[in-house]
Order: C-alpha cells, then sequence, then structure tokens
C-alpha cells in the first residue's frame, strides 16, 4: 500500500556509511530527513548531496537529522563522498545508506516489488523512482514526501522553509500562507473562535471570516 502523509514511517535496519543504523531509534526524539539517490556518482544527485551538506548546520539548528539513501554499496558511497567535497565544496557528515538489496526503497514505495533483489547491473534510469524526499516528525509519522524527476535538481531551500512551517504549526495554532517565510505573518486555524483569537493572537487582522492573519508566534 502506497505511503502517505501521518503514516508511521516504516522502520528498518540498514547499514550506511557510518555502521548500522536502526532507522527509528536513529532518529530518536527529534525530526528526520530521508532523502534517496537512483545511483552513485550521477551528476544531479552530487550537486544535491553536496548542498544538502552545506545546509546541514541549518537543519541540525531544527533538531533535524539528515540521512541519504542509494541502492548502490556503502563501499561506493565512500568513494562518491569525495567526488562530492571536491566538486562542491562540502564534506558530506551526515550517513549514507547502502540499499544493495533494494529493500528500503521498495519498503518506501521507491521501486515496484517486481524490481529484484539486487543493485547490481542496474542503472540509474532502472531507479528512476528513487528520487524522494520524506521528512519524518518526532512522532515518526512521515510529514513531508516530494518525488523529483532525474533531471531536475532539489530545492532543498524549500525543505527547509517546510521544516520550519511544521515545526511552527505543530507548537501553535497557525499554519502557513503561500510562500511563506521565517518573520512572516502567518495564518490562524479555523479550529480558534474568534473570542479565543483575541486571548491567543491580540491584534489579529480578519481579512476575510475563514481568514485570519497575524504576526508569527515567538
Amino acid at each position: 500500500m502506497a505511503l502517505r502523509i501521518n503514516d508511521i514511517a516504516p522502520d528498518f535496519t540498514a547499514e550506511t556509511t557510518q555502521g548500522t543504523i536502526h532507522f527509528h531509534e536513529w532518529i530518536g526524539e527529534g525530526w528526520a530527513i530521508l532523502f534517496s539517490h537512483p545511483k552513485d556518482f550521477t551528476p544531479v544527485c552530487t550537486t544535491e548531496l553536496g548542498y544538502m551538506a552545506g545546509l546541514q548546520p541549518e537543519f541540525a539548528k531544527r533538531n533535524c537529522k539528515i540521512i541519504g539513501l542509494s541502492v548502490d554499496p556503502v563501499v561506493n558511497h565512500a568513494k562518491w563522498a569525495a567526488d562530492i567535497e571536491e566538486t562542491q565544496g562540502h564534506r558530506v557528515n551526515y550517513p549514507m545508506i547502502g540499499d544493495t538489496e533494494l529493500k528500503i526503497a521498495k519498503l518506501y514505495g521507491m521501486l515496484p516489488a517486481e524490481s529484484g533483489a539486487t543493485s547490481e547491473g542496474r542503472t540509474a534510469a532502472d531507479n528512476a523512482t528513487v528520487r524522494t524526499v520524506f521528512v519524518v516528525g518526532p512522532d515518526k509519522k512521515i510529514k513531508l514526501m516530494l518525488v523529483y524527476p532525474m533531471t531536475t535538481g532539489r530545492n532543498f531551500d524549500e525543505v527547509l522553509r517546510v521544516l520550519d512551517s511544521m515545526q511552527l504549526t505543530a507548537k501553535h495554532k497557525v499554519a502557513t500562507p503561500a510562500n511563506w517565510k521565517q518573520g512572516e505573518d502567518v495564518i490562524i486555524t479555523g479550529a480558534v473562535s474568534n473570542e479565543d483569537a483575541e486571548k491567543i493572537f491580540p491584534g489579529y487582522k480578519t481579512v476575510k471570516p475563514y481568514l485570519r492573519t497575524t504576526a508569527q508566534p515567538k
């Protein structure tokens, strides 16, 4: 069955460039991003891994871990990491999963069950659907899923922006409007009555009865 937002992220045990991990245990009490790649030594993914390495301190500030996945062996990941640092200027300090038996890719619906049981001999085109971003919350539920085509590099600034929104809206009874960024006004959810809104968000603005805005909560 296809995964949906608010499903529990499937747990797994895997070998990574930083040793064996048990996914839920590795996440701990914070947030996590699992982003996948169809094959090592591919050009678009090289730029993505490098950019994500540069953003890692920003995600860490938000109590969010990063983990990558490729169906190739872990030993290949280590060699690829050297190329990434050389060409992108950032060292990959987050773990990379080696999914050589395609188990995790199948578990997360990135490859069909009939894809076989080995990454050996598979091309990037064979694994084209293994280009997904999952954001997992502290409750181990999937909060976001993004799937990109092979030839379009992913926008990880957008993933960071969405993480800011999700963390804010998890704490306060607000939602964020289109293209919202940190520090901008937010929307009061419909679950908050006008009477309560006066107490919680004094000075809020009513644009329409169903659209009330307020300054971003601290």
